[in-house]
C-alpha cells in the first residue's frame, strides 16, 4: 500500500525557542502493584493502584535488572469475573492518552505470558500478548486515545478463550490531553489505537517526557534512506497535536529531484481505517508541517514523497504517527449506569466484577446483570438470587425503568423496600429470604405487568396493600413476616 505525498513549501513559520522545563503529565500515573511511589526513569511519580481498584492479587518480579516500574505487578486469578476493572473519576468530555503497560517476568511460573483482552469502557480495545516481546526481554505497552462520556473512566482486563493464566498489568497511565491533539477524529463514535510513533533518522533512544509533554513514546527509525540532523530549536507548543521538538532533530530524506519512499511502519497492517499523521520541519528554513488524514490501509505501507519541479532540495520527514480507528462499542443509557453504581454503593459482598460498564462488552457485563440489544442498551434483569451480599436497596432503582425480573432472594439486605412505582416493565420481583423491614408499599399494586411479588422470611410489618392483595394475576407470596390484610 502506496501513500503518495508531494512535498509541500513550508508555510509555517516557528519562532527559535527552547522548551523550558515541562511538568508532569495531568492525569493517574499508577504503579500497579506496587505498596509506595516510586519516580521512573524519565522523572515521573508513579503512585500505588489500590485506590482506583478493589480486585486482582499483588506480587513482585523476580528477575534482576529490572526497572522499578516493572518489578511488581498486579494479577488477577479470579476466573468467574468477567472483567476486572480500574476505575477513574475524570471530567466528562475530556481527550484521554491511556497506556497499559505489561511485564510478564515468570511471576506466576508459568513460563509463557498469558494472552487476554483490554476494555476501555463499553469496548474491547485489544488484545494483550506479550509473548513475543517477554521472549526478547522487553515490556509491552498498548496506547489508546479516547473521550470521556461520564464522569468516571474504566479501563478494563478479561480472559478469552486464549487465556490460560491470570491476566496481569504492570503500569497505567491515564493522562490528560488538550482539546487540540487529533482533534479531525469524532470521539463521540471512535477510539485511536496506537499501531506506531516513529523519530525518523534517529538511532537514539526513545523520545518521551520531558521531551513530549504528555509521555508519548516516539521509537527511532532508521532504514536505508539518508538520515540528517537539524540545527534548528523549534518550539510545537502551539502546534497541531504538539509533537515534542526533539522528534525533528533528526529525518530521513532523499537528493535533490529525488523520490523518497519509506516503508514504515516496518511491519504489515491489518486491512482497517487508520488516522495517519506525518510531521515535516525544512532544516534550511524554521518551520514546521503536519500532513494528517484517515485512510484505509493493509499490508505494508510505503511512504512516497515527490518532489515539486521548482524545489531545490530533496523531500524530508521527521515523524509520524499511525492509529487505527477504533468504532466504540455503545454504552449503557447513563440513568441505568447511575442507578447500578448507587445500588453498588449500598450493598456489600457484590460480585468483583461490579465495576466499569454493567452491560458491555455483552459478553462481559456485570455478573447477574442481563441487558438488551438495542443500540441503547437497558438493563432488563438483575439476579444475585443467594450471593451472600447485604446492604440496603437505595430509591436509584426506581430508575432502571426498562428491568422485567428483580431477583435479590436469599440474602442479607435490611432496610425498607423502596418505591418502584416508575418500573412499568417489572414482571417478576425477588426479595425473599432477607431481613427488609417496614411495610409493603402501595406503590406495588400500580406496577402494569407485575406478575409475580415474593417477600417471604423477611421482617415486614404493617398491612398488605390491598391493591396488591387483590389482584389475581400477582403470586404473591408473604409468608414468613408480621403482616395482616389491610385497607388500600
Amino acid at each position: 500500500m502506496c501513500i503518495p505525498l508531494v512535498l509541500l513549501l513550508w508555510l509555517l513559520s516557528i519562532p527559535f525557542f527552547i522548551n523550558a522545563a515541562i511538568p508532569q503529565p495531568k492525569g493517574f500515573l499508577l504503579n500497579c502493584g506496587g505498596p509506595e511511589f516510586i519516580i521512573a526513569e524519565n522523572g515521573l511519580n508513579f503512585i500505588p493502584d489500590h485506590g482506583y481498584i478493589s480486585v486482582g492479587n499483588i506480587t513482585s518480579v523476580k528477575k534482576p535488572d529490572v526497572l522499578p516500574l516493572l518489578k511488581t505487578l498486579r494479577f488477577f486469578p479470579d476466573t468467574a469475573s468477567r472483567k476486572y476493572c480500574y476505575t477513574f473519576p475524570v471530567i466528562k468530555g475530556r481527550k484521554f492518552l491511556i497506556r497499559t503497560t505489561y511485564y510478564y517476568g515468570d511471576f506466576d511460573g508459568k513460563k509463557e505470558p498469558p494472552v487476554f483482552d483490554q476494555i476501555i469502557e463499553g469496548t474491547r480495545w485489544t488484545i494483550v500478548n506479550t509473548t513475543e516481546d517477554y521472549a526478547n526481554g522487553l515490556s509491552s505497552y498498548y496506547e489508546i486515545i479516547v473521550t470521556a462520556h461520564r464522569k468516571s473512566l474504566s479501563v478494563c482486563l478479561a480472559r478469552n478463550e486464549n487465556t490460560v493464566s491470570c491476566p496481569f498489568i504492570s503500569a497505567l497511565e491515564v493522562i490528560y490531553l488538550k482539546k487540540s491533539l487529533y482533534s479531525s477524529t469524532d470521539f463521540d463514535k471512535y477510539g485511536l489505537s496506537m499501531v506506531a510513533r516513529a523519530s525518523f533518522g534517529s538511532d537514539e533512544d526513545i523520545i518521551s517526557y520531558p521531551d513530549d509533554a504528555f509521555n508519548r513514546d516516539w521509537q527511532p527509525f532508521m532504514d536505508g534512506n539518508v538520515a540528517e540532523k537539524s540545527h534548528s530549536n523549534i518550539s510545537t507548543s502551539g502546534f497541531w497535536n504538539i509533537p515534542p521538538a526533539k522528534a525533528f532533530a533528526t529525518a530521513i530524506t532523499a537528493s535533490q529531484a529525488q523520490t523518497l519512499t519509506v516503508k514504515w511502519p516496518p511491519f504489515p497492517l491489518p486491512d482497517s481505517i487508520y488516522y495517519v499523521a506525518f510531521y515535516f520541519q525544512e532544516s534550511r528554513s524554521p518551520g514546521v508541517s503536519v500532513y494528517s488524514m484517515e485512510w484505509p490501509l493493509k499490508g505494508q505501507v510505503e511512504i512516497v514523497m515527490n518532489p515539486r519541479e521548482d524545489m531545490d532540495v530533496g523531500p524530508l520527514i521527521n515523524a509520524g504517527e499511525i492509529f487505527q480507528i477504533l468504532p466504540l462499542g455503545g454504552r449503557t443509557v447513563t440513568r441505568d449506569v447511575k442507578a447500578m453504581e448507587k445500588l453498588a454503593k449500598s450493598l456489600k459482598n457484590l460480585p468483583p466484577d461490579w465495576n466499569g460498564d454493567p452491560c458491555l462488552p455483552k459478553q462481559h457485563s456485570w455478573t447477574g446483570v442481563t441487558c438488551s440489544e438495542e443500540k441503547n442498551t437497558r438493563i432488563i434483569s438483575l439476579n444475585l438470587t443467594s450471593f451472600g451480599i447485604s446492604g440496603t436497596l437505595p430509591k436509584d432503582i426506581a430508575n432502571l425503568t426498562a428491568i422485567s425480573s428483580l431477583w435479590l432472594g436469599g440474602n442479607k439486605l435490611s432496610g425498607t423496600i423502596p418505591d418502584m412505582s416508575s418500573l412499568k416493565a417489572l414482571k417478576s420481583l425477588h426479595l425473599e429470604d432477607n431481613k427488609l423491614e417496614g411495610s409493603i408499599p402501595q406503590s406495588l399494586g400500580v406496577v402494569p405487568k407485575l406478575q409475580e411479588v415474593f417477600l417471604q422470611n423477611n421482617n415486614l410489618t404493617g398491612s398488605i396493600p390491598n391493591n396488591l392483595a387483590n389482584k389475581k394475576e400477582i403470586n404473591l407470596q408473604v409468608s414468613g413476616n408480621n403482616l395482616s390484610y389491610g385497607k388500600e
